[in-house]
C-alpha cells in the first residue's frame, strides 16, 4: 500500500505528528496538574513538620521546667546530705533523663551526689574533678542570674569506646536571699530527645540537637524511606545556652493527588492520555506494517528478477498464473504471452507436445506430485531446443489448501554439452592408451604366436614327408603306422592354431570393445579376461603369475572393459617394476623366478555398502618418496617410452565407479597397487520402471 498510494501514507504520516503533538501538550498539562498538586501537598507537610518541630521544643521546655520543680522541692524539704541521698535516687528514677544529680556547698564542695540506675556511671573514663572549672562557669552564671543556668554541652568518653553529649543545669539554693549551695543536674541530650519529646511527635521522624552552626550533638530515631526529605528547625533557648531542635521526615512525601478535583482532572487527562496512546500505536503499527508489506514486496521482486533459476506457476487446471524473468529469458517468450495459457506451452516442441501434454495431464491427475528433479526439452521463440531440469512441488496457501504446482526451471544444456566434451576427451585419452598398449602387444604377440606357427610348420613338413614315403612304400602294416602319426601330427597342428587363435581373439576385443554399460560380474572372469595378455607378457619375461581369488566375493557392479585396462595396467606396471629391479642389480644378487600375484577378497564393508577388492603385488624395487608425491599426475612417468597416462586413468576409472586406488609398500621389497568395486545389488522395479519414463513437459 505504500508504494501504491504515497499520497495516503503521507496523510497518515501527517496526521500521526498532529496526534503526538496533541499528546504532548496533554502529557504537558498532566505534568503541571501534578507539580502544582505536590507543591502544594509538600508546603502542607513542611508546615505540619514546623509546627511538630515547636511542639517538640514545647516539650522540651515544659520537661525542664518540671525537672527544675522537681529539685527545687527536693531541697526544700531536705537539709541533711544523708537523708537527701533516698529522695535524690527516687527523683533519678522517675526522670531518666538526668544522669546525675550533685549537692554542692557555696563554694562547690560536694555535699553528696547520686547517678542514674540505668546506665553505668559516666563519669568512670573521664573523672568529675577534672570538669570543676565547667561547673563553676555555669554556678556562677546561675548565681548572677539568681536563677538555672545551662551549660553549653560537652563530650564524655565512655569505656565502650563511644561517647555521649551532656549538659549540666546548675540551679542555686538560697536561705532569707543568701546563697547556701548549688543543686548540679547532667542532663544526657540523647535522652532529652527521647524522654521529654512526646511520642507522637518523635513517631517516623529523626530528632536532632544541634548548635547554631548545624553541628549535630545528638540524635534520636530515623526518618522512614522515602523520596524527599523534609526538614524543620525550631531554636530551643535555654537560660546561659542556646540549641536548635531539627526535624526531618521522609513519612510526609507529597501525595500524588491532594484532592477530588485534582484526582478527577488527572483521571480525566490520564484517560485521554491512554487513548491517544492507543490511537498513536494503532497508527504507528499500520504505518509500518504498511512499509514492512511494501519493503517485503520490493524485496521479492527484486530477488525474483536476479534469479538464474526459472520459476514458474500453474493452477490446478494446468494455466500459467505466474513466471519470473528469468524463465521468460530462458524461453525467450514474454510473461504476457505465457500467463493464462494452458497447454499446449508455447515451448513445447511440436514433436513432444502430444508425449507432454499426456503425461501433463496425467500429472494433473494425480493425488500427488514427486519432488524429484526430473529432465525434459523445451524450445526457444528461435525454435532451438535446449535440456532443461525441472523441479515441481504442490503449492499450498497460507490457509493450508492445494492451489496448484510450482517449478524451479534450471537449463543444464551448457552442462551436457560439457559433459560431452569430457566424455569425448575421456574417449580419446582412452584411445590413445589403447594405442600405446597396442604396439607392445604387436611384439609380444610377434614373440608368441612364432611358437605356435613354428610348431604348425613343423608338424606340416613332418606329415608332408609322411605322405611321400608313403607312396613309395606300400607295404600295409606301415599304411596303418602312417595313419597314426598323421592323426597326431593333424591334432597337433590343431591345437597350435587354436592357441594363436585366442591370443590374438583376446587382443582383438581388448582393443576394438568400446562400449561403456555398467553390469554385474564376476570377479574371476575380470582376471580371466586379461590373463592370456598377461600370461603371453610373464612368458617372455621368464617371471610368474600367481592368483589368489575367494571364491565366495560376490559379483561387482563396473564397466567390464574399464576395469579389464585397470587391471591389466597395473599387471604390466608390476611385471616392468620386476623387470627393471633384475637389471639394476648385481648378477649375483638378482633374484630369480619373480612372482606377480593378481589377489581378489571381501573388502571393509557396512550395512549399507559391499566392496570388492582387488590387488596387483610385484617384487619389485619400490617406490621412493619423490617419485610417490607426482605418481598419480598426469603425463607423470619413469618409463622412456610412457605416456604418463597410465595410473591416472586408472585412478580416475576407480573413483567413478565410487572405488579406491591406492598403493602400499610390501617387505623386503615390492609395491601392492589395490582397488575397491561396489558389489553389485538389485535395482527394484519400481526404480527401473522410472527410469524408462519419457521426460516432464
Amino acid at each position: 500500500m505504500v508504494l501504491k498510494f504515497p499520497q495516503l501514507a503521507g496523510w497518515a504520516s501527517r496526521r500521526g505528528s498532529l496526534w503526538l503533538l496533541l499528546l504532548a501538550l496533554v502529557v504537558a498539562l498532566l505534568g503541571l496538574l501534578v507539580w502544582l498538586a505536590g507543591r502544594y501537598e509538600s508546603s502542607l507537610v513542611q508546615s505540619r513538620l514546623e509546627d511538630h518541630a515547636a511542639l517538640a521544643v514545647t516539650d522540651i521546655r515544659s520537661g525542664l521546667n518540671r525537672n527544675l520543680q522537681a529539685v527545687q522541692a527536693l531541697h526544700a524539704r531536705q537539709h541533711n546530705a544523708q537523708a537527701w541521698q533516698v529522695p535524690a535516687a527516687h527523683l533519678l528514677h522517675e526522670h531518666r533523663e538526668i544522669l546525675r544529680l550533685e549537692w554542692r556547698n557555696e563554694t562547690l564542695g560536694m555535699l553528696g551526689f547520686v547517678e542514674t540506675p540505668f546506665r553505668k556511671s559516666v563519669f568512670e573514663q573521664l573523672d568529675r574533678t577534672s570538669l570543676q572549672a565547667d561547673v563553676s562557669l555555669v554556678c556562677t552564671a546561675a548565681r548572677r542570674m539568681s536563677g538555672p543556668a545551662y551549660s553549653a554541652s560537652y563530650f564524655l568518653p565512655q569505656t565502650d569506646g563511644l561517647g555521649t553529649e551532656v549538659s549540666d543545669m546548675c540551679l542555686p539554693l538560697t536561705d532569707a536571699g543568701r546563697v547556701t549551695g548549688y543543686a548540679v543536674a547532667t542532663y544526657s541530650l540523647h535522652t532529652l530527645l527521647s524522654e521529654l519529646v512526646s511520642k507522637p511527635l518523635s513517631q517516623g521522624v529523626g530528632l536532632s540537637l544541634t548548635e547554631a552552626d548545624g553541628t549535630r550533638l545528638a540524635l534520636y530515631g530515623i526518618p522512614s524511606r522515602g523520596s524527599r526529605i523534609f526538614v524543620a528547625q525550631h531554636l530551643l533557648d535555654l537560660p546561659g545556652s542556646t540549641m536548635v531542635v531539627r526535624m526531618e521526615s521522609r513519612l510526609g512525601t507529597p501525595a500524588l493527588f491532594p484532592n477530588v478535583l485534582t484526582a478527577l482532572v488527572a483521571a480525566m487527562a490520564l484517560a485521554l492520555l491512554v487513548v491517544l496512546f492507543l490511537l498513536g500505536r494503532d497508527m504507528r503499527r499500520r504505518l509500518q506494517v504498511e512499509s514492512d508489506l511494501g519493503e517485503a514486496l520490493a524485496f521479492r521482486k527484486a530477488m525474483e528478477d536476479s534469479l538464474l533459476t526459472g520459476l514458474r506457476a500453474r493452477d490446478l487446471q494446468g494455466r500459467i498464473t505466474y513466471v519470473n524473468p528469468a524463465f521468460c529469458k530462458m524461453v525467450g517468450v514474454d510473461a504476457q504471452e505465457l500467463l493464462n495459457q494452458s497447454m499446449p506451452s508455447p515451448y513445447w516442441p511440436p514433436e513432444l507436445a502430444g508425449v507432454y501434454q499426456r503425461r501433463q495431464e496425467m500429472r494433473l491427475a494425480g493425488n500427488h506430485l514427486t519432488r524429484e528433479g526430473h529432465e525434459s526439452v523445451f524450445m526457444r521463440k528461435d525454435g532451438t531446443r535446449f535440456a532443461v531440469l525441472i523441479m515441481e512441488a504442490p503449492l499450498i496457501n497460507a490457509v493450508g489448501k492445494h492451489t496448484g504446482w510450482m517449478s524451479a526451471i534450471l537449463d543444464v544444456s551448457e552442462q551436457r554439452r560439457t559433459e560431452e566434451v569430457s566424455r569425448a576427451s575421456q574417449d580419446r585419452l582412452q584411445a590413445s592408451a589403447r594405442l600405446a598398449m597396442v604396439g607392445e602387444m604387436a611384439s609380444l604377440l610377434s614373440h608368441e604366436l612364432n611358437q605356435p606357427l613354428a610348431a604348425i610348420s613343423s608338424y606340416a613338413t613332418g606329415s608332408l614327408n609322411l605322405l611321400a614315403h608313403a607312396s613309395s612304400d606300400d607295404q600295409a602294416p606301415d599304411a596303418l603306422a602312417l595313419s597314426d602319426d598323421l592323426r597326431l601330427a593333424m591334432g597337433r597342428i590343431a591345437e597350435q592354431a587354436e592357441r594363436a587363435g585366442k591370443v590374438i581373439k583376446s587382443v582383438h576385443d581388448f582393443v576394438r570393445r568400446s562400449e561403456r554399460v555398467r553390469e554385474a560380474v564376476a570377479p574371476r572372469a575380470l582376471l580371466d579376461a586379461i590373463m592370456p595378455l598377461v600370461i603371453l607378457q610373464a612368458r617372455k619375461l621368464g617371471m610368474r603369475i600367481s592368483l589368489q581369488v575367494d571364491e565366495t566375493c560376490p559379483p561387482v557392479l563396473c564397466d567390464r572393459t574399464m576395469v579389464e585396462q585397470v587391471l591389466l595396467n597395473l599387471a604390466r606396471n608390476g611385471m616392468q617394476a620386476m623387470q627393471s629391479s633384475d637389471e639394476t642389480s648385481p648378477p649375483t644378487l638378482a633374484p630369480l623366478g619373480k612372482v606377480l600375484t593378481l589377489r581378489i577378497r571381501p573388502a571393509a564393508s557396512n550395512a549399507h555398502s559391499q566392496w570388492v577388492e582387488f590387488a596387483v603385488m610385484d617384487q619389485g624395487e619400490g617406490i621412493s618418496g619423490e617419485v610417490a608425491r607426482q605418481l598419480f599426475t598426469p603425463f607423470f612417468t619413469t618409463k622412456k617410452e610412457g605416456m604418463g597416462l597410465g595410473l591416472s586413468l586408472c585412478r580416475t576409472v576407480i573413483e567413478q565407479h565410487g572405488g579406491f586406488l591406492g598403493y602400499e609398500s610390501v617387505q623386503p621389497q615390492g609395491t601392492i597397487f589395490s582397488f575397491t568395486l561396489p558389489v553389485a545389488a538389485a535395482l527394484p522395479a519400481s526404480g527401473a520402471a522410472m527410469q524408462n519414463m519419457p521426460g516432464e513437459s
